[in-house]
């Protein structure tokens, strides 16, 4: 049992405090350091971490406030575009406080919404600050750390303690936003391909050795918190992102080799309660968990034809459901299989996709699709275009690992309600931020030959 005696929370939260304010202060330096203070808070939520001082401020709205402010008073808008996936989010976001006001439950409604609505609107005023290469690689620096912040520690309890489904702490025992298991699993592997990215094109920190070995060491913590957690939904995205690395892989056959020789080296240091709940994967009658998450999707999909507009936030509240559980007994050719019946009531989706046809019907699953597959071109054309164009390599390759990030998280929402969740909109603001960017190099440089030519008539006149 550990003990906080109150001087050490008195430490920890000026701490905090000492930590927040050095970077308000340089903000009214650098404004756009302003933004990447309310991603740290909107990550971390060093609010929850403290027990006296910061839980009385509202800094994720202090924060906003300079954001937003210090981009109107301070900031260059002359390069600053309107992308369409920002339209999409507006409309989307229009279309959540409307189904809000009609949703079944309403109190509830109103709760998730009040976060929903900040992370949507961050989303479309991101790529707005986005003007530099620098502050891309900025944003995705401080969105790597803050959730850093959380991978670290909990790699170094599950190589001390092994973990476990529900009992990992992850310096809180708040379970929402990224200190949840399922979601900082996803997130965790989603975030490697950025990862290994700094370690070749990183300028705020050059890669040399030291950077190089943090962020191995980093990438090899996210890899333990789906085995801390006991995820099926991190093991899924582990494989995926396997799969998915072995495109940018140089020396594939030997990288196949790799891959196919670590199961077999780590499977004797795994927990055994990680490999007894991933055994689950193979059927999911065996698992009550499973079996609930598959009746709650029959549900929602028999909603969504009664309900074509969806039921508004937490509209999940309403569901009742049956299902069947199998459960083997005995040993060798005396197995009994035990069939059960079971019923439960306002069980989440555990899957974003349910969680955007329950709530928001077919034109909101829609149009979040739209917005998800559309980065996942965008980065695609943005890969191809630029892959062979030397001065150009990081861009091709940011594109990639933003493309293979985002991939990974639509397989871990297939399983977890992350449709809203912030760091996943960040990313996508990163995404418009770098094509914008790009797109904006890419006029000025088509324009730099008629420059040229309107500028030669002017030298035999200069002479003369």
């Amino acid at each position: 049992m550990r003990i906080v005696t109150p001087g050490m929370t008195r430490v920890r939260d000026f701490v905090f405090i000492g930590f927040l304010l050095a970077l308000f202060g340089m903000g009214f330096r650098r404004p756009f350091l302003f933004v990447l203070i309310y991603v740290y808070i909107d990550l971390v939520s060093p609010q929850r971490l403290t027990y006296l001082l910061l839980n009385s401020v509202p800094i994720s709205l202090i924060a906003v406030i300079f954001a937003v402010g210090g981009w109107v008073i301070a900031d260059d808008k002359r390069d600053s575009r309107v992308a369409p996936r920002q339209i999409m989010l507006l409309i989307l976001l229009a279309y959540c406080a409307v189904t809000t006001r009609t949703a079944d439950f309403p109190i509830d409604a109103v709760g998730k919404w009040d976060w929903v609505w900040k992370a949507l609107a961050f989303a479309i005023f991101l790529p707005l600050t986005l003007r530099t290469k620098l502050r891309i690689e900025a944003l995705l620096l401080f969105m790597i750390l803050s959730a850093a912040s959380i991978i670290i520690v909990g790699g170094i309890k599950t190589l001390f303690s092994g973990g476990g489904y529900g009992e990992l702490n992850l310096i809180v025992t708040n379970n929402s936003g990224l200190y949840e298991g399922s979601t900082i699993s996803t997130i965790a592997v989603a975030i490697i391909p950025l990862i290994l990215w700094f370690t070749r094109h990183g300028t705020i920190f050059p890669p040399d050795w030291r950077v190089k070995l943090f962020c191995y060491a980093l990438a090899f913590s996210c890899l333990l918190i789906p085995v801390g957690t006991s995820t099926r939904t991190g093991l899924l995205c582990i494989v995926l992102l396997a799969v998915l690395m072995l495109r940018e892989a140089k020396r594939r056959v030997l990288y196949l080799a790799l891959i196919a020789a670590a199961p077999v080296v780590v499977y004797p240091f795994l927990p055994p309660a990680f490999i007894e709940r991933m055994q689950t994967i193979k059927g999911y009658q065996g698992d009550s968990s499973a079996s609930t998450r598959v009746a709650v999707w029959q549900w929602t999909i028999d909603y969504a034809r009664e309900h074509p507009f969806g039921g508004g936030f937490e509209a999940y509240r309403g569901n009742h459901v049956r299902f069947e559980t199998l459960k083997a007994t005995g040993e060798g050719n005396n197995i009994a299989i035990e069939r059960k019946l079971e019923v439960d009531k306002a069980r989440a989706y555990h899957s974003a996709y349910f969680e955007m046809l329950g709530e928001q019907g077919y034109f909101g699953l829609g149009l979040w699709l739209m917005i998800n597959l559309g980065g996942i071109f965008r980065m695609e054309v943005l890969r191809h275009r630029y892959r062979k164009v030397a001065d150009m390599a990081w861009a091709a390759q940011l594109a990639s690992a933003l493309q293979t990030a985002h991939i990974v998280y639509l397989l871990g929402a297939a399983f977890v309600a992350i449709a809203f969740q912030p760091f996943v909109y960040m990313l996508v603001g990163a995404q418009i931020g770098l094509d914008t960017y790009l797109a904006r190099k890419r006029a000025e440089t088509m324009w730099q030959p008629f420059r040229r030519r309107r500028a030669a008539p002017a030298t035999p006149i200069a002479a003369a």
